[in-house]
């Protein structure tokens, strides 16, 4: 299995720490979990937010993989691309809980443009 593809199971497992966080409190209730994420405030509500961040950015990420690998993309530039994207989704979601806006945007914006490189690698656009 390659890297790019390790990466794609690490992707969809990523969202899964930030909820954890965001849950992690003696108040939690597994009876109601989406009623207590919605009351949270501060970091709690923050680490929610990435967590659904994070599923939201793992379709595009998973497709451009898939579609790389079956379209025969160069693999060292694919798998540095998908450990890119990793790094920054990591990334993102510390900095999305402490709170820095500015530089959450920015690691937003890279690591979407790692699943858009994948897509010009294949079509040769990229090199």
């Amino acid at each position: 299995m390659t890297t790019a593809y390790w990466c794609v199971l690490l992707a969809a497992l990523l969202p899964y720490p930030w909820v954890l966080a965001a849950k992690a409190h003696p108040r939690y209730s597994n009876r109601s979990p989406r009623e207590y994420l919605a009351q949270q405030t501060g970091w709690r509500q923050r680490a929610h937010w990435a967590h659904l961040n994070t599923l939201e950015a793992f379709p595009l990420f998973a497709a451009a993989v898939i579609i790389a690998h079956q379209l025969h993309a160069p693999q060292p530039a694919l798998d540095r691309l998908a450990m890119a994207f990793i790094g920054l989704r990591l990334a993102y979601g510390l900095v999305y809980i402490a709170d820095i806006a500015w530089l959450r945007s920015l690691l937003w914006f890279a690591a979407i443009g790692c699943s858009v490189a994948m897509f010009l690698l294949t079509a040769g656009v990229l090199h």
